[in-house]
């Protein structure tokens, strides 16, 4: 009896293109710690700048460790480049809450690019499928051509707009609250951790599906 052919379907391919262009926890970590030397500094002393200070060394020595073991620099330069944002933005203000607007700034433009996504019919996911394909700078929408590629894409990208909705609908009262504290804890909670959920969710409705793709969309 001969061996059962084995049909690549859309949630195979986004499966295994999505776990290589989300980048891993200490890339997160990496991100996420110049926040946290910042509060926790600001919490003991309440002096902004030296809480500034404390977050720019931290990003500069995260850095400086990347570099140290040869790896990639993509997340650890994207946190310094974020802290520098974060540290123009409380000193100019002079209120240490401000050092968490340009996240909240950058959630609402995500969010709002992912419903607009969706909207459109070119899902968010879709184009994370691309960037994770090592043929996309041959054709980056290919995957545009495969209808099943889009409806899958489409439902996935509907998990990544209740994560900003949930990560805006925190974050945000606690802003205009001036609580600090609780804005660190909550940038930490509703980084990577908050993306392991997203993406365990997509998981579950991935391995639900059995979408056969077009080879056009594959190749």
């Amino acid at each position: 009896m001969a061996p059962e052919q084995h049909i690549e379907t859309v949630e195979e391919v986004i499966r295994t293109r999505l776990a290589t262009a989300v980048g891993g926890w200490r890339g997160s970590l990496e991100t996420a710690l110049p926040m946290v030397a910042f509060v926790i500094v600001w919490t003991i002393t309440h002096d902004l700048r030296l809480s500034v200070g404390a977050a720019l060394v931290t990003a500069a020595l995260a850095a400086a460790l990347r570099a140290a073991h040869g790896g990639s620099m993509q997340y650890v330069l994207s946190g310094f480049i974020a802290t520098g944002i974060a540290a123009f933005f409380a000193l100019r203000s002079g209120r240490a809450q401000d050092a968490f607007l340009p996240g909240i700034l950058l959630s609402t433009a995500y969010g709002s690019a992912a419903v607009l996504s969706i909207v459109t019919r070119w899902p968010l996911v879709g184009f994370i499928v691309g960037a994770g394909d090592p043929r996309a700078k041959e054709d980056p929408f290919a995957w545009r051509r495969d209808a099943g590629m889009v409806r899958v894409a489409t439902r996935l990208t509907f998990v990544i707009v209740a994560l900003y909705i949930v990560r805006l609908g925190i974050m945000v009262p606690l802003y205009l609250a001036g609580n600090v504290a609780a804005l660190g804890v909550a940038r930490v909670v509703l980084g990577w951790p908050a993306w392991v959920a997203a993406l365990a969710v997509m998981g579950a409705l991935l391995a639900r599906g059995r979408t056969p793709v077009t080879r056009d969309a594959s190749s």
